[in-house]
């Protein structure tokens, strides 16, 4: 997959490190030229523009891109650059990060947007992840709210222990997307058993955030 990301900073960076490890191809788009420092991630493409004007995406060949990130510090430009990206070239895959929580109703299908990540959510889930082990955590909401990527971290006495991911009683419209144990990631298949301490995500309609719960808490 081709993916360009607008932003070269930290977090441009390690998406971009993260992607090219999975060995997608990637351009990093930075218009600030004391962020355009190409030797920090050597193996991806590079371009010192503004990622906001037509003619900076049409020699960037954002037409050509299977996704896009927009990844700034600037709610503005990652909104303008989603915008354009989705109505003007059709990329079919637009994340857009969201800086400030005051702005997360923009960032919706009007604007192009596909998937908002709210930065203060992801921090304030990653704080909440540490002290409510074996609760759900609401990491990403999609489709203008009505679904959700959650989070559930089995604890070290877990009943589940052992269990296979295809005998859980989930609701038919949630999956397990991914599981992480230790430093690894396992991708789930019928027979995978989960173990203590597995990081489970599990994308999901909102409203069954309820009935989630219930299957990985401890019955009564």
């Amino acid at each position: 997959m081709r993916i360009a990301i607008v932003g070269a900073g930290a977090v441009g960076r390690s998406i971009a490190q993260a992607l090219l490890d999975h060995e997608h191809k990637v351009l990093l788009i930075e218009r600030r030229r004391h962020s355009y420092r190409p030797r920090l991630v050597p193996d991806a493409d590079w371009m010192l523009a503004d990622a906001c004007e037509m003619n900076s995406l049409e020699t960037a060949g954002i037409g050509t891109c299977d996704g896009v990130m927009a990844a700034s510090g600037d709610d503005q430009v990652n909104l303008v650059f989603s915008f354009l990206t989705k109505t003007e070239y059709g990329v079919p895959r637009v994340v857009a990060r969201i800086n400030d929580p005051d702005n997360e109703w923009m960032f919706t299908g009007a604007w192009g947007v596909d998937v908002a990540v709210s930065t203060p959510r992801a921090i304030a889930a990653g704080v909440e992840d540490d002290v409510t082990v074996g609760d759900i955590v609401r990491l990403i909401t999609l489709m203008h709210g009505r679904s959700q990527v959650m989070e559930v971290t089995l604890p070290p006495d877990t009943f589940l222990s052992g269990t296979r991911v295809g005998d859980l009683t989930l609701p038919s419209e949630c999956g397990i997307l991914s599981i992480f144990r230790g430093t690894g990631v396992l991708q789930p298949k019928s027979d995978t058993r989960l173990t203590a301490g597995d990081r489970v995500l599990i994308a999901a309609a909102a409203e069954l955030q309820f009935q989630i719960r219930e299957t990985f808490s401890e019955p009564d």
